[in-house]
């Protein structure tokens, strides 16, 4: 079974771009070579600015849903933080602002 990976593209004009694949060079060419995605069909060079391996398919999909729902700002806070695997989703959580219940309830105690 295939590792899946979470990567964001940035373009010539500095838009970031949120992809899911196994092979993420392969992406990448396909990309590149106008048969990726029609959103990047004359963005001119791509370069990669973040990639993870995150396991199985559903979550490289969950988290691909969680990355294009951030803002562009949020999007830049997560590719200069370059977050290993296992605190994207923590990372996520922050940028969309919402906070786990163990963040929640340790506030309630301290009020």
């Amino acid at each position: 079974m295939s590792s899946w990976f979470l990567y964001l593209v940035r373009t010539e004009r500095g838009a970031l771009y949120t992809g899911v694949s196994t092979d993420v060079q392969r992406r990448l060419e396909q990309h590149d070579s106008g048969r990726g995605a029609k959103s990047l069909r004359g963005a001119g060079a791509l370069r990669l600015a973040f990639c993870a391996e995150v396991g199985e398919r559903a979550r490289a999909l969950s988290l691909e849903a969680r990355v294009k729902r951030l803002g562009k700002a949020q999007k830049e806070r997560l590719v200069a933080a370059q977050p290993p695997p296992d605190g994207l989703n923590e990372l996520l959580e922050e940028l969309s602002g919402h906070r786990g219940a163990a963040s929640r309830s340790a506030d309630e105690e301290s009020s």
